[in-house]
């Protein structure tokens, strides 16, 4: 797969876009795809760039009384992501990267030089009016699907390795990881190719 998105766009920078709800592994799968990339000297090199470094900084989330739902949608800064999306296309460029000490993006961390680019994020396929002028800078997307009462069990896990309680874990997924599964899978656009994320954390082809 890898080599063949490598001619999906040999006029420029190819850039993927993978969507998919929390919980899914996302990071996961595009470090090791980094790591494949790394070992095969006739795969193209592949740099994933997450979209978690366009959110609202806190300071307008608070204005707009939405850090509570921090990771939604309207919490993002689509305008900005498809600015940056713009100069990936063009060019070398860098690209802001989200500080989990400080809660919030910071500029120009990365340094975009791979012909192969893939954007992570959940709401990149968005059926959205925002959202969906993202389209124009992908050459092909990857959406992964997941039963939700797996996320339920990974998100709620991950909380709970972060120190909270089972009942403060469970309180955030209802309050925001929930509802944010529900609609990524719900309202998001197909992809080219979707993968199907089984119990068991393996991905599988969908037809």
């Amino acid at each position: 797969m890898l080599a063949a998105l490598q001619t999906v766009n040999p006029q420029r920078r190819t850039v993927v876009f993978l969507c998919a709800p929390p919980g899914t592994g996302k990071s996961t799968l595009t470090t090791f795809w980094e790591y494949l990339a790394q070992q095969d000297p006739e795969l193209p090199a592949i740099q994933t760039l997450p979209m978690d470094g366009f959110h609202h900084y806190n300071s307008w989330l608070d204005v707009h009384q939405l850090r509570p739902f921090k990771g939604a949608p309207e919490t993002f800064n689509v305008a900005k992501l498809a600015e940056n999306l713009c100069r990936v296309v063009e060019g070398d460029c860098t690209w802001p990267q989200y500080d989990r000490q400080k809660h919030d993006p910071v500029e120009d961390v990365l340094h975009v030089t791979a012909p192969l680019v893939i954007v992570e994020g959940n709401w990149l396929l968005l059926d959205d009016e925002k959202w969906c002028q993202l389209a124009q800078f992908c050459d092909f997307s990857i959406f992964i699907k997941a039963p939700a009462s797996a996320l339920r069990e990974r998100l709620v896990g991950r909380k709970l390795a972060g120190g909270l309680s089972l009942a403060d874990a469970e309180a955030f997924y209802d309050r925001t990881d929930g509802p944010n599964v529900r609609r990524v899978l719900e309202e998001s656009l197909p992809a080219n190719l979707t993968l199907m994320m089984t119990a068991t954390g393996e991905y599988r082809l969908m037809d």
